[in-house]
């Protein structure tokens, strides 16, 4: 079963957001691609297509999560450095100096 070109004039564009959405119906229906593609007007190809770039589980789905991963944990390292610094600064501020008579003459 060869698929037939179609002109560029004639054909359908899908946005990013519908591409998305037909993905995960797919995978979340149980339905068969052929099925899914079928029900959305679409040839099962294009729904194979945009598998593998809106999965949820695809590589590109992976590359992102881990670099994500990465920014946040360099976030969380620089907000534990400003949280130490903060606990020490609060500490000398509150330590009352050596010659200190709490307000009392003698």
């Amino acid at each position: 079963m060869k698929e037939t070109t179609v002109p560029k004039e004639q054909r359908k564009k899908y946005d990013s957001t519908f591409k998305r959405e037909a993905v995960v119906l797919w995978l979340k229906s149980g339905k068969a691609a052929r099925q899914v593609a079928e029900e959305l007007g679409i040839p099962e190809a294009m729904l194979y297509r945009w598998k593998q770039v809106y999965s949820p589980t695809g590589n590109a789905s992976q590359a992102q999560l881990q670099d994500q991963i990465k920014k946040l944990q360099r976030e969380n390292e620089l907000l534990r450095e400003q949280r130490d610094i903060l606990k020490k600064t609060l500490g000398i501020i509150s330590e009352p100096p050596p010659n200190a008579t709490n307000g009392s003459k003698p």
